[in-house]
């Protein structure tokens, strides 16, 4: 039986929040692009810029409801259904209608088709991702299995950017690389019920331990990528994506010490879930 007053906690809420926030900037900042694309090359292309910006900043969101709802012990089912929500609006709509305005649009009815593939796609995740949760699922696996919706969203997002570095500065537009885009979303689509699994890095908490060497190491990533942010973005992601065909071929030994927390915090005997 359903709680009829659910409980709402604050900061988790506060940041899938944002991660709405964030899509619905996006899908604003496309449309307005949309309407400029042919009037004012340049102020669209800053427009479609600040989309992508914003489905970026839509992950960033998604990442730190998740954790700050583990941290405190905050998971709810009000929780899982607005997170699931705003991800539909950030992940789904954003950027099937992003890759629609630059490129299938010069064919309206399969371009309409293949945004809304990924769309179904991933509202179909998502709605599988609630419906297990429902059912007494752990919704704290420490991996996912296909590929998750966020992560497609911020690949499509970071492959866009990239290309509106190399190419659209000079001209404006992407021009024929942007045939790259619809193959993409419909492999995505795809990816999102594969049998494959990605590690979640739920593990991966506030008090997880790491060696020196490795510190460095995740510090010059995370430097370097902010240094290049035009293009790191999209090798993260792309990585991510292939890491996944990979996996099964990794050892256990090095899957767990790439993935997990080194030193779990044991209380009874038993690992606790931060």
């Amino acid at each position: 039986m359903s709680d009829p007053n659910p409980k709402i906690y604050l900061l988790p809420n506060l940041m899938t929040a944002g991660n709405l926030f964030c899509g619905f900037g996006a899908t604003l900042k496309i449309v307005q692009g949309a309407l400029l694309q042919w009037s004012s090359p340049d102020a669209a292309a800053d427009l479609f810029h600040a989309a992508v910006w914003f489905i970026l900043g839509a992950c960033v969101f998604d990442v730190l409801d998740g954790r700050l709802a583990r941290l405190g012990g905050q998971d709810s089912s009000f929780g899982r259904e607005f997170d699931s929500l705003a991800d539909i609006v950030s992940f789904g709509v954003a950027p099937a209608l992003m890759v629609y305005r630059i490129v299938l649009i010069d064919f309206p009815r399969v371009g309409w088709l293949v945004a809304f593939v990924y769309l179904v796609c991933g509202a179909l995740r998502l709605a599988r991702f609630n419906t297990m949760a429902a059912n007494g699922a752990t919704t704290n696996s420490k991996e996912f299995t296909g590929f998750p919706i966020p992560a497609a969203a911020g690949l499509i997002a970071s492959i866009t950017l990239f290309m509106l570095w190399w190419f659209g500065e000079k001209e404006h537009e992407i021009g024929r690389w942007k045939w790259v885009l619809p193959p993409l979303l419909l492999f995505l689509s795809v990816m999102m019920f594969t049998r494959l699994s990605y590690p979640s890095f739920k593990a991966i908490t506030w008090r997880t331990t790491r060696s020196l060497p490795r510190f460095l190491i995740i510090s010059l990533v995370l430097l370097f990528t902010v240094l290049n942010y035009e293009w790191m973005p999209a090798v993260l992601f792309l990585g991510y994506l292939l890491y996944g065909f990979l996996r099964p071929w990794v050892s256990k030994r090095w899957r767990r010490e790439f993935e997990e927390e080194i030193g779990e915090e044991v209380e009874n005997g038993e690992p606790v879930e931060l």
